[in-house]
């Protein structure tokens, strides 16, 4: 099974030529990584283990909001037919590098090391939402992204902006473009044309805001979850988010779906939901209490939470006991919640909803 024939067949996709366009692109570049595989297998047979794997030329697909590249991405992923392939978002893999340099400070060459070890079970690399605006990263991200390629993985990524637009304006950026002309001679640049904004019909048509005691709020919110996930989703499954388990309700990529009790019933600090902003464009909790004045604590975390979201442009779908402006009946946190209430209205507006996510 190939991206083309699971695309082609899935019926709840509505099609579009600059889709199949890609699939097309992204089915050849599987065939060729299943030819260099086979030579490299048969390499491996003849002559024992090459030190370095054949590389192939990567994908670096961007364009507006909206128009699927992530599903494409994935869709790609799951249908790849190859052990040593790894997916992960664009933030997340470089909060993980700046962690294993920090325990390899007193190693010489420390991004080599980190490249080696991700090499030995990684042939082909997909991340998602490819944006850098923090200078950390993009000192690092040139020998990083040299590195991936001397040794042979293939970069699968998306974004919003074309490489030549990346950390725009950023300090040092002279520092940053070699990692450009990388991404440049690695993957084969592709632009998704305009067109339809699928993301933002679907939020249209379902809705974003639920109450809990409506009938059939729980399986439109089930629909819902199942259609944005529609590569892989996983049920009941517990999140690591700053070396602690969240429990969901539904995980996909780019989606969570958390019970509130979950969120922010548990001891979570604004780092946690800071995170999870970053990780996930899309996120649903249920059961919003209302907010009585012996429940402040829990209304400090949402207040915190809903900032959060705000800031990194995250869809968030609610079920609650009440309407919003209805929810907070206690006295301490009323102009502070007032606040909320007004995020909230706007971040159901089909203009927010069809902002970029900032992770």
């Amino acid at each position: 099974v190939n991206i083309r024939h699971t695309y082609l067949s899935t019926e709840s996709l509505i099609r579009d030529a600059s889709q199949l366009d890609i699939v097309e692109k992204l089915s050849n570049l599987q065939q060729s990584l299943y030819a260099t595989e086979n030579l490299y297998n048969q390499i491996i047979r003849q002559i024992g283990f090459p030190k370095k794997q054949l590389p192939i030329k990567g994908i670096y697909l961007w364009g507006n909001v909206g128009r699927g590249k992530t599903f494409l991405m994935d869709l790609f992923f799951e249908t790849l037919d190859i052990k040593k392939k790894k997916r992960v978002h664009f933030h997340r893999m470089m909060s993980e590098v700046h962690a294993r340099l920090k325990k390899f400070k007193n190693i010489e060459d420390p991004i080599i090391k980190i490249v080696k070890s991700m090499a030995k079970d990684t042939r082909v690399l997909c991340f998602d939402e490819f944006f850098v605006r923090d200078i950390g990263d993009a000192m690092i991200l040139g020998k990083l992204l040299d590195g991936f390629f001397i040794h042979g993985i293939t970069l699968v990524t998306t974004s919003n902006i074309s490489p030549s637009e990346l950390y725009k304006d950023g300090l040092q950026r002279e520092q940053f473009l070699p990692a450009i002309k990388l991404l440049e001679q690695n993957t084969d640049i592709i632009q998704i044309k305009d067109g339809p904004d699928y993301r933002l019909r679907l939020l249209e048509n379902a809705g974003t805001f639920f109450l809990a005691k409506h009938e059939g709020t729980q399986k439109k919110i089930e629909q819902y979850c199942s259609k944005m996930a529609i590569t892989s989703n996983q049920n009941n499954k517990t999140l690591g988010i700053l070396g602690r388990q969240i429990q969901t309700i539904c995980l996909g990529q780019g989606i969570v779906w958390f019970a509130f009790k979950d969120i922010c019933q548990n001891p979570r600090g604004t780092l946690d939901y800071i995170e999870i902003a970053r990780q996930f464009q899309t996120v649903i909790i249920s059961d919003l209490p209302i907010f009585t004045e012996d429940k402040d604590n829990l209304a400090r975390r949402f207040i915190s939470l809903v900032d959060e979201f705000y800031d990194h442009k995250v869809n968030l779908i609610l079920s609650a006991e009440e309407n919003i402006e209805n929810i907070y009946k206690g006295i301490k946190l009323h102009s502070e919640f007032k606040r909320t209430a007004s995020r909230l209205i706007e971040m159901q507006s089909l203009e927010y909803l069809g902002l970029a996510h900032l992770s």
